[in-house]
């Protein structure tokens, strides 16, 4: 099914807007920006301990990311995809020239007072949290093409939400380096960047009904994935730590 496959502009697909509406509002309706976790985020609720173990679980997720993107990547016989695939790689890996999204989290896992030993042996992460993870990288493995871009949609709702997680850190946990912060600042750009080239993809390729109700059921899942890990570090806080 890959090679058939192509990135054209989703404008020439009958039908495309509408598709793509109806993507964009699938995944807002669903997506963690509006998680009980997140509010307490943004309105400074949140303990130190509560930052560090949220910062513990997410960069778990975080390094299954790029597992994921190596698999989309694998999947595609089309040279212009994987050739915009793999800038995601270098996007959390980095390279000899530009700090990856992973190396940007280790140094706010330090501002909010985790060691990098703590955080890259995944000793503290939540069974959940690591089942969720774990399970999206098995239903990108074993989707098509397709469906595993369209999982990725999520990316299109991270911009706004980087925007106020910013903006709440700054004005809540001053604390925390405001250099720390790299992590979400680079994640406005590459995501709107990224969130724009899998939408024209998935729009333009999902020509039939059938594919486009895949492609949905794909966001929604992800998007469940999502809800889910916060549902785990939600309860992991509000158990009694005595660390303000």
């Amino acid at each position: 099914m890959s090679s058939s496959l192509s990135f054209e502009a989703s404008t020439k697909v009958a039908g495309g807007v509408a598709f793509a509406d109806r993507l964009r509002a699938e995944g807002a309706r669903r997506y963690h920006d509006s998680h009980p976790f997140h509010a307490r985020m943004n309105k400074g609720s949140l303990s130190r301990a509560d930052l560090r173990t949220w910062v513990v679980n997410r960069y778990y997720y975080e390094t299954r990311i790029p597992i994921a993107d190596a698999l989309i990547c694998a999947k595609s016989e089309d040279l212009s995809f994987r050739r915009a695939w793999r800038q995601r790689l270098v996007d959390h890996d980095g390279d000899d020239n530009v700090e990856g999204g992973l190396h940007k989290w280790v140094r706010l896992a330090g501002a909010v007072g985790v060691e990098p030993a703590a955080l890259g042996g995944f000793a503290f992460v939540h069974p959940g949290v690591r089942l969720a993870c774990d399970a999206h990288v098995e239903t990108v493995r074993n989707a098509s093409l397709i469906e595993a871009v369209a999982a990725s949609l999520t990316e299109c709702f991270v911009p706004e939400l980087m925007k106020r997680r910013i903006d709440a850190w700054l004005r809540h946990y001053p604390w925390v380096d405001a250099s720390a912060l790299d992590y979400f600042r680079a994640r406005v750009q590459r995501s709107t960047r990224n969130g724009a080239f899998a939408l024209s993809f998935v729009v333009a390729n999902a020509r039939t009904p059938d594919l486009e109700e895949a492609c949905v059921a794909a966001l929604v899942k992800k998007a469940e994935i999502l809800w889910h890990m916060l549902d785990c570090i939600d309860i992991a806080t509000r158990a009694p730590s005595g660390d303000a």
